[in-house]
C-alpha cells in the first residue's frame, strides 16, 4: 500500500523551489547560466547511475562510430544543456513575448503547419525529451494556438499545481497521462490541438519500431487516435543554435491522414515515420537530446522454436541479447 504523502514537507519542498525560482528570475541569464554550468559539473559526477545509462544508450545508438571519449564529452554536453534549458524556462515569462519572440526564436518548416491550425480540425503535435520542448508549447501558446499536452503529474501537489499555472500562462492545459483518455478524446473531438512527447519506453507490451537501428518499445495510443479522428501529426522541436538564449523550433514532419489511408498496417506505419522523424531530430544535436531515460529498457521477446530454445539454454527472454529487429505488433497499451 502506497504511503501517504508528508503534506508539510511537501509544502516545505515546494517554498524552497518558489525562492530558488524567484532568485534565478532576479538574475541576468547569464549569471544563471554560470551557475547551471557548474551545477551540470556537479550533477555528472555525482549522478553515476544517469550517466552510465546515457553511455549505454549512446553506444547503441552510434555504436563503434563514436569513441568513448565522444561519448563522455557529449554527456557532459547533456548535463549543460538540461540545467540550462531549467534556467531558460524560468525567465521565458519574462524573455518571450508576442513583440521580442524573434529575437529568441527561428522557424522553420512552419508555413505548412500554420496552415493547418488555421484551416482548424483536430491536430496532434508530436516531440521528445530534445532541447527545449517546454519553450516550444509556450511559444504555441504566444500565437493563440492554445494546446492541451499529456504529462505525468508530479508527486508534490503544490509543485504540480506551480507547473501547471507556469503553462496556463498562454492558455495551455495539461491532461494526466494516467485516467486522462477522456480529456484527450473530447480535445480532438472538438478540433483542438493535442500534443504528446512520444520517446518513452512503453514496456513490454509496446509497439516496437525502429529508432536509431534497434527495436524501441512506442506507445500506439497516438497512431490509434490521429486514425480515430484523421488528425494529422506534427513532428517538431526547438533546437538550441545559441548564442545563449536563441533556439530553432523546426517541424520535422507533417503527416497527413492521406498518407497512411493505403497502409497495409496504418498503426505500425505512422509510429515508426513519426519515430523516424524524432531521429532524425536528435542525430542534428544530440548532446540536446535526454540520453538520461532507457529509451530502449524493453526488447521484443522471441516465440515459437526461437523463445523455446532460449529456454534450454538458460538465456533471457529479453535485454541487450533479444532479436534486434521490430518484428511484432504488441498488446494494446494504456494512455500515451
Amino acid at each position: 500500500m502506497k504511503r501517504p504523502r508528508n503534506r508539510f514537507l511537501d509544502y516545505l519542498v515546494y517554498l524552497v523551489v518558489r525562492l530558488v525560482v524567484f532568485t534565478c528570475q532576479m538574475l541576468p541569464i547569464r549569471v544563471c547560466y554560470a551557475l547551471a554550468d557548474g551545477l551540470a559539473a556537479l550533477v555528472y559526477r555525482v549522478d553515476k547511475r544517469h550517466r552510465q545509462v546515457a553511455l549505454e544508450n549512446l553506444q547503441h545508438a552510434y555504436g563503434a562510430s563514436w569513441t568513448e571519449t565522444e561519448r563522455d564529452q557529449a554527456v557532459r554536453g547533456v548535463y549543460r544543456h538540461f540545467c540550462r534549458m531549467v534556467m531558460e524556462m524560468l525567465h521565458i515569462p519574462k524573455t518571450l513575448h508576442l513583440e521580442t519572440w524573434r529575437e529568441r526564436v527561428v522557424l522553420k518548416g512552419h508555413v505548412p503547419v500554420l496552415d493547418r491550425f488555421l484551416d482548424g480540425g483536430p491536430i496532434i503535435l508530436i516531440t521528445g525529451h530534445f532541447g527545449n520542448w517546454e519553450m516550444a508549447g509556450y511559444l504555441f501558446g504566444l500565437y493563440g494556438f492554445t494546446s492541451s499536452t499529456v504529462y505525468r503529474p508530479l508527486d508534490n501537489p503544490y509543485l504540480d499545481q506551480f507547473i501547471k499555472d507556469f503553462r496556463g500562462a498562454t492558455g495551455q492545459k495539461l491532461i494526466p497521462k494516467k485516467g486522462g483518455s477522456e480529456q484527450m478524446v473530447e480535445v480532438l473531438e472538438s478540433g483542438g490541438i493535442l500534443s504528446a512527447l512520444a520517446d518513452q519506453d512503453a514496456g513490454p507490451k509496446g509497439l516496437f519500431v525502429d529508432y536509431f537501428g534497434r527495436p524501441a518499445s512506442t506507445f500506439k495510443a497516438l497512431a490509434l487516435m490521429a486514425i480515430q479522428y484523421q488528425a494529422p501529426i506534427v513532428v517538431g522541436g526547438a533546437r538550441r543554435i545559441g548564442p545563449g538564449f536563441r533556439y530553432e523550433v523546426v517541424c520535422e514532419d507533417l503527416i497527413e491522414p492521406a498518407e497512411w489511408a493505403n497502409q497495409p498496417d496504418e498503426i505500425r506505419w505512422i509510429t515508426q515515420r513519426y519515430t523516424h522523424a524524432l531521429e532524425k531530430m536528435v542525430r542534428s544535436s544530440p548532446e540536446q537530446y535526454l540520453w538520461l531515460h532507457r529509451r530502449w529498457k524493453h526488447q521484443p521477446q522471441p516465440r515459437g522454436k526461437a523463445a523455446k530454445l532460449r529456454a534450454s539454454l538458460g538465456e533471457p527472454s529479453s535485454g541487450p541479447s533479444a532479436p534486434t529487429q521490430a518484428t511484432r505488433t504488441g498488446d494494446p497499451v494504456p494512455n500515451p
